[in-house]
């Protein structure tokens, strides 16, 4: 009898890959360390073996025994998995692993610490208004090894978060492209140079027929190179995808659109619009398209969103913000922020959320990491300490004068008070509408 397939983690991606393997006819375990009734059922109806929180040595035999090892994205490098599968030798794969045993459709691959989803979303806009069937897939609703189980896409434009490519053996994009490098995700990856060599396997497998997309305004980005022909994009220089008297044009300095046109034109949304444009042209798409879905996009929830506008101050939803270095972006489109910030720390350093005071007048700390927020602001700006978002929400409005912004853009995850980063700016939003209703109440 074959070997089984050790999965752990029984998430989207994890219930993903074993619903693929299993369809297969592959023996599948699962190993849950927080085995709920909804894991139970899932294992149940895909007629899998689910092993909740196992001893040391129990999972040390299932390791041994597996066929290969399958982590779900933000499986924490220090699990005893990976040591446990090392010393059985072991091979421990991705779902883009199992994906390209089962399909080999062009790939095209985005990663970045800031910035994945709007280019993934707005290459595969690019892509369809070129008449090419495309779908994203990876690190969103729909993981690459469920993606392939649609024969009419023609090429998949996938979200590569670091943490599926750490644990990828071998993938080979067609084009891939690296948006930037910040310190993200110090609770999952060993060290930032984990974190970065995991970000760096995007170019690793690529060929001489392959293209490399890079931000040449990014020294670490600037840094790495793979054998695959390479185009960059900036918005401070005058070479590769760039600006041109306030218009976006490609390396040869063919025109697409002006920035004006664009769906916002703050400093990472023209950055953002550049390379997409480049990995789209150089995936096939054609200019018409390309123009046409830069003009029609409208922006995604939760990133720098206007989401109220009550006594001359503006409030923007920046939830999906979770790293000082996205906080840092948002910031340089505004002169003068009450800034709402603080999560669940992943690990970072919070101090560089106050490398740019002038443009802040004031910050509200929240949640787990606010004595971290208010240490990094210490002496510097004024800090208050929220109890909840309707407090966080109240104490803003109070600090905020007219012409201001109030920014939640929490440098931090949103696990502490919330299941996700949008059900966060979804409640940041319904309080900002709360403040409104009560304050137009009369007397």
């Amino acid at each position: 009898m074959p070997a089984p397939v050790l999965v752990v983690g029984l998430g989207v991606t994890g219930e993903a890959v074993t619903r693929a393997l299993a369809s297969r006819g592959i023996d599948v375990v699962v190993v849950e360390d927080r085995p709920t009734d909804r894991h139970r059922a899932v294992a149940d109806a895909l007629g899998v073996v689910l092993v909740g929180a196992p001893a040391p040595d129990e999972l040390e035999a299932l390791a041994r025994s597996a066929a290969a090892v399958v982590p779900s994205p933000g499986i924490p490098d220090a699990h005893p998995v990976f040591a446990a599968a090392r010393a059985a030798g072991t091979p421990v794969r991705s779902e883009f692993d199992l994906a390209a045993d089962w399909d080999d459709r062009p790939l095209v691959a985005v990663t970045g610490t800031n910035g994945k989803t709007t280019v993934t979303t707005l290459v595969t806009e690019m892509l369809a208004a070129s008449g090419r069937r495309a779908v994203a897939a990876g690190n969103t609703d729909v993981p690459l090894v469920a993606a392939i189980d649609d024969a009419d896409t023609e090429v998949f434009v996938v979200e590569a978060s670091s943490f599926r490519l750490g644990h990828t053996a071998r993938f080979r994009p067609a084009v891939a492209t690296w948006l930037n490098f910040a310190p993200d995700h110090l609770d999952v990856h060993a060290s930032l140079a984990a974190y970065e060599a995991a970000k760096a396997r995007i170019w690793a497998d690529q060929g001489p027929d392959d293209l490399a997309v890079a931000n040449a305004d990014d020294p670490v980005v600037a840094g790495h190179r793979g054998a695959a022909r390479r185009v960059s994009f900036t918005t401070e220089g005058a070479s590769g995808y760039h600006l041109a008297d306030g218009v976006l044009v490609t390396d040869d300095g063919t025109e697409l659109v002006a920035v004006a046109e664009l769906w916002r034109a703050f400093p990472h949304d023209v950055s953002n619009a550049l390379a997409a444009s480049a990995t789209a042209l150089g995936a096939g798409a054609d200019l018409s398209g390309v123009r046409g879905a830069l003009r029609r996009f409208a922006g995604m929830r939760h990133r720098v969103e206007l989401v109220g506008d009550h006594d001359g101050v503006r409030y923007f939803d920046d939830s999906k913000a979770t790293v000082p270095h996205a906080v840092a972006a948002a910031l340089t489109a505004f002169e003068s922020v009450v800034l709402v910030a603080g999560g669940r720390n992943k690990g970072l350093d919070l101090s560089p959320l106050a490398g740019d005071p002038d443009r802040i007048r004031a910050v509200v700390a929240i949640g787990e990491a606010a004595p971290d927020v208010a240490a990094a602001f210490s002496g510097r700006r004024p800090v208050e300490v929220a109890a909840d978002m309707d407090d966080a929400v109240r104490r803003a409005a109070a600090l905020a004068r007219p012409g201001d912004v109030v920014l939640l853009s929490p440098g931090c995850a949103s696990f502490d008070w919330y299941s996700s980063y949008g059900e966060r700016g979804d409640d940041f939003a319904r309080a900002v509408r709360d403040l409104r209703s009560h304050e137009s109440r009369p007397a």
